[in-house]
């Protein structure tokens, strides 16, 4: 193993190595320049700003320094790959019969994507230079987006993501922990400015601050994380997006340079680019995990899926949905027969909401019983 290594040949190394394996930008990054990660942790958990994602608070002390989390590591590879959009995919949301899917689903697990290319590049960056690797993609405490900054590969914008020149704010991200000290790049600088559409275009104002996010006021969060049934502050607001939000990802200006990169981008399942809500709320459990076969949609499970659907159908003003959301009325569970109610109580006159409501006088659940109350209520009504 060299004593020293080449910052040169280091780099034709990277960028050969990126080139063949699909990734759009790579970098190196001195683990030990991450100072100011490990405080606006600590805010972000205190403000309880990460609701219900208590691994962020379980391992926080591994996921502020990556030496707390593998005490050998010297160097982080970091590797991002475009996934932008073909189109702008706020397009969708003026199709309120349509589910909106964030970019990032519309193909397979970007895990399963990644981790494998990633791998094949630490087995080459040891066999070329040495040392000992371990590899990360979204699957361990590792601050992606700061080290991404420090590696040159973009800088975290206004509304927490990476954002890069040339492939705007599309970034996956992998990281390869490396026990050789390799040459660190320079740090890409905060090009932002005074731009705040990121900020602006977000529909549930999750962004407290520029740099700052609040979780629990986040469609990705609600749709994805959230296990339980979504506040009703906030359900109209997400209009027919059931998984993610690319809002603000869409509106960055910089996304406009993303077109203009040679790469082949990730291409979209087609049947995910604007799937019929109709069909989606067909779905039971046996035909949710065949559909979803492969994409991280399936990690939420059928339920809370559906709850996104239903969601998007009683913001939808389709009066032909009403059959498709009666139907889970009767359905198991409790997050799925709530949200129906919800949704039915936005598509139907109150008159059809009251009938049906007197029929559901036997309700045992609380939270579906209350439900029915505050759609008979006028507050509860569409506007």
């Amino acid at each position: 193993m060299p004593r020293t290594i080449d910052p040169a040949r280091l780099n034709r190394f990277l960028a050969a190595e990126a080139a063949r394996l699909g990734f759009s930008a790579h970098g190196v990054a001195d683990p030990s320049r991450l100072t100011k990660t490990d405080s606006r942790l600590r805010e972000f958990l205190a403000l309880g700003r990460h609701g219900s994602m208590e691994w962020l608070a379980d391992r926080a002390d591994e996921r502020a320094n990556p030496r707390n989390l593998w005490p050998e590591v010297r160097s982080v590879v970091m590797l991002g790959m475009n996934y932008g959009p073909q189109g702008d995919p706020l397009e969708l949301l003026g199709r309120k019969d349509r589910a909106a899917i964030s970019v990032y689903a519309r193909n397979r697990d970007y895990h399963d994507l990644i981790k494998g290319r990633l791998k094949e590049f630490a087995g080459r960056l040891v066999a070329r230079f040495g040392g000992d690797v371990k590899v990360f993609v979204d699957t361990a405490p590792v601050m992606e987006k700061p080290l991404a900054e420090l590696a040159g590969l973009g800088w975290q914008g206004k509304h927490t993501n990476l954002v890069s020149r040339d492939c705007g704010s599309w970034l996956f991200l992998g990281a390869i922990f490396s026990t050789l000290e390799l040459p660190a790049d320079m740090p890409e600088k905060d090009h932002c400015g005074s731009c705040r559409a990121c900020l602006d275009i977000c529909p549930t104002n999750a962004f407290p601050a520029a740099y700052q996010l609040d979780a629990r006021r986040c469609i990705s969060y609600l749709t994805i994380e959230a296990k339980e049934q979504v506040p009703h502050e906030f359900r109209r607001a997400m209009g027919n997006r059931i998984y993610g939000c690319d809002d603000c990802l869409a509106a960055c200006p910089w996304n406009k340079f993303a077109g203009q990169t040679n790469e082949a981008k990730l291409a979209a399942r087609h049947d995910l680019e604007a799937p019929p809500l109709a069909e989606l709320l067909a779905l039971d459990d046996a035909s949710f995990r065949s559909f979803f076969s492969g994409s991280p949609i399936k990690r939420i499970g059928r339920d809370r899926f559906i709850r996104n659907v239903l969601i998007a159908a009683g913001n939808s003003g389709q009066h032909a949905l009403v059959e498709p959301v009666r139907a889970h009325l009767s359905d198991p569970s409790p997050l799925v027969r709530g949200m129906a109610v919800w949704a039915l109580s936005r598509l139907l006159p109150h008159h059809e909401f009251a009938t049906l409501a007197e029929a559901a006088v036997n309700e045992t659940e609380p939270e579906i019983a209350a439900e029915w109350r505050a759609g008979l209520e006028p507050t509860g009504r569409p506007q």
